[in-house]
């Protein structure tokens, strides 16, 4: 399907601009990274440690009402979520807690409303340890991934390209970390698996350019470089936008529709698509352009 015909946009022209875009977008990102390593931001009970409980009631109960029921009964810290669609009410306790904190809260809450009665769907307790365990192997595994990558993307184009897709990937994964360290958002294991799948995303978004620039480069051994990564770009534009169209609708539908539990997941997996497909144009080719540059400069200037 082609949505936009044929393109002439300077897309290696826009560097200076998407490099300063970036630039901000990642500093802001490993701010994000060094705070979540630090356990200082808005850690979820799979990193921090904590219980978390799901239950339904027979009744509709409101965040307030449940929140003074707590507080009666001496539990002073609680996040408290309403899931519309059901009656139902999430409840979050961070950090190590004195006794069972889930039949603490079944407890206050069987007192207090008597004429409401609740079922637990789901209950689940990490301590701190195996919390702060769980966040320093997942640091180790992004590490490893972006190890992956370079070496792949270099075994299969060249090492310029390996790096142009390495940075691009990084950027893709600290534009995440940035939006949900700026908005507050939770971090727990259900963005970090956004986050790598974006990563996967991302990489194959970006080898689909590299291999119409390197056909390009074949044809077009004489050609200006810039030239040759902008038309390969164009190209390969309308395949681009489509597949990315058509992911970040079924995210959408995750989003709107896919209820309270997986909402952070699915704003993760909209944001990684539009930042993804951005890096793949304006990242990842413009860097390797860079690259390619600087060699044949200092090629040219030790003949």
């Amino acid at each position: 399907m082609e949505l936009l015909g044929k393109t002439k946009i300077d897309f290696i022209g826009m560097q200076k601009i998407s490099f300063v875009i970036s630039a901000i977008i990642s500093i802001v990102g490993i701010l994000g990274v060094i705070q979540v390593g630090r356990g200082a931001a808005n850690m979820g009970i799979d990193f921090s440690g904590g219980t978390s409980m799901q239950l339904k009631f027979s009744k509709p109960i409101s965040i307030a009402d449940a929140r003074t029921a707590l507080h009666k009964n001496g539990i002073a810290k609680a996040d408290l979520q309403e899931i519309t669609d059901g009656n139902k009410l999430l409840v979050k306790m961070a950090g190590a807690a004195v006794g069972k904190p889930s039949e603490m809260v079944q407890t206050a809450f069987k007192k207090e409303f008597t004429d409401n009665a609740f079922t637990v769907e789901s209950s689940t307790e990490i301590g701190p340890s195996i919390g702060d365990k769980l966040r320093k192997d997942t640091m180790v595994a992004a590490l490893l991934s972006m190890i992956g990558i370079i070496l792949y993307i270099a075994w299969r184009f060249d090492f310029k390209f390996g790096v142009g897709a390495t940075l691009a990937t990084m950027h893709d994964c600290l534009a995440m970390f940035a939006v949900f360290y700026l908005l507050n958002k939770e971090i727990n294991l259900l963005f970090i698996t956004a986050v790598l799948t974006i990563a996967g995303y991302s990489l194959t978004d970006t080898v689909v350019v590299f291999d119409r620039i390197r056909e390009n480069l074949h044809k077009n051994l004489k050609g200006a470089l810039n030239k040759i990564f902008n038309d390969s770009i164009n190209e390969v534009l309308s395949r681009t936008i489509v597949t990315s169209l058509t992911v970040f609708l079924a995210a959408a539908s995750l989003f709107f529709f896919g209820g309270e539990v997986i909402h952070d997941f699915a704003l993760a997996l909209l944001i990684g698509v539009l930042v993804g497909t951005y890096s793949s144009i304006f990242v990842a080719s413009p860097i390797v352009v860079l690259l390619e540059n600087r060699a044949l400069t200092k090629k040219a200037q030790t003949a």
